[in-house]
């Protein structure tokens, strides 16, 4: 029951969030380093493709219960286009700072989606007794 396969979700969920906060902190700590590349993750493009088809997950362990599939990955790439700024550096501070809003933003939704869901399995296992 705990092996559900949204509580799966909300776990890659958060560490899609936990990967795309090091990188955005990265990208910040390298702002004026002449010639670096933004990096960025992708996870939530590959979420969305897979609801629209159906998700299926992988067993990591011959115990596990079987849910076939493949895992969703979290996939770090750079940036390679080039900025407004003539020393090859394309970070964009005011754009950094959005994505790491909206990142803190996903990772409490998912924290809360979560707490939720394990509230509801504690409420089931007590009997309903808080």
């Amino acid at each position: 029951m705990l092996n559900s396969g949204a509580i799966y979700l909300l776990e890659r969920a958060l560490d899609a969030a936990a990967v795309r906060q090091r990188t955005i902190a990265h990208n910040i700590a390298n702002v004026n380093t002449p010639g670096f590349k933004r990096s960025q993750i992708s996870f939530g493009e590959e979420l969305r493709a897979r609801l629209r088809s159906g998700i299926s997950l992988q067993r990591t362990h011959p115990l596990h219960l079987p849910m076939g599939g493949n895992e969703l990955a979290i996939t770090i790439s750079q940036d390679n286009s080039t900025g407004m700024r003539s020393d090859g550096n394309n970070v964009d501070i005011d754009r950094e700072m959005v994505e790491l809003a909206q990142n803190s933003l996903d990772y409490q939704f998912a924290t809360n989606q979560l707490s939720g869901r394990l509230d509801m399995f504690r409420y089931v296992i007590n009997e309903g007794r808080r």
